[in-house]
């Protein structure tokens, strides 16, 4: 499937009508090399627009091919290289587990400057990776975000044990406990069912970004969570 891709632009404006008021605009866009009153030119084989939809749609589009052993492995060539050198235009962003065997290109069957990818341990919002994500939407043009967990996810199963961790480990449990709360008692296998609880708590963190909540009213964003079996390579919709 051909990726296509839309180059947004960005008014100061509108940067403030999406709630990036509590930042200069022109401190953003100094700061980070981008000129929001004239957009960069989008790569010359992606110039249609792409939804929130069709962008979910190819991310699992692309983990069916992996899943069925017929990735065809897209945007991975020399001059997939010299085509994203410049500029980038990632269809979707992926907030996964910093798992080594949860590689969003890989099992998304995706390539160079196709995701925006941020990986934390137990797939967490913090605040670095909440404006991470603002800025593959807002100023990059994701049109999905993707919080994607996993099965039999550590960073869940030492929450849930509530063991003493060393030096900053114990903040990553701390962002999970309340999925712990919320998933007790409930049916079926706890830590499955923690993992799960997890992806959607950080989901609605994610939604109350000013920024991100101002995309997904206008249509230009979805936020989804997603969870990835260890022993298929499948990844689900949990949200």
């Amino acid at each position: 499937m051909k990726k296509q891709y839309n180059q947004t632009n960005f008014s100061r404006r509108n940067l403030l009508k999406l709630g990036a008021g509590a930042v200069s605009t022109g401190v953003l866009a100094a700061g980070l090399g981008y000129n929001f009153a004239a957009p960069e030119k989008v790569l010359a084989q992606d110039t249609k627009d792409i939804t929130p939809d069709a962008a979910l749609k190819e991310l699992l589009d692309g983990n069916n091919r992996f899943v069925k052993g017929k990735a065809i492995h897209p945007h991975q060539n020399l001059q997939r290289v010299q085509e994203v050198a410049k500029t980038q235009k990632p269809f979707a962003s992926i907030l996964g587990c910093a798992d080594s065997r949860v590689p969003s290109e890989i099992i998304f069957d995706q390539g160079l400057g196709d995701l925006f990818d941020c990986r934390v341990a137990g797939n967490i919002v913090t605040e670095e990776e909440t404006g991470s994500l603002e800025f593959g939407s807002l100023v990059l043009g994701a049109k999905v975000i993707m919080v994607l967990g996993h099965e039999r996810c550590g960073a869940v199963a030492a929450t849930i044990k509530g063991a003493a961790v060393p030096g900053r480990i114990g903040s990553l449990l701390e962002a999970i406990k309340p999925a712990v709360e919320t998933a007790k008692g409930k049916p079926g296998d706890q830590l499955e069912n923690t993992c799960k609880a997890n992806i959607l708590l950080q989901v609605e963190k994610l939604k109350s970004s000013p920024v991100l909540a101002g995309l997904i009213k206008e249509n230009k964003l979805n936020i989804v969570g997603g969870y990835y079996d260890l022993d298929t390579g499948k990844v689900s919709l949990v949200s």
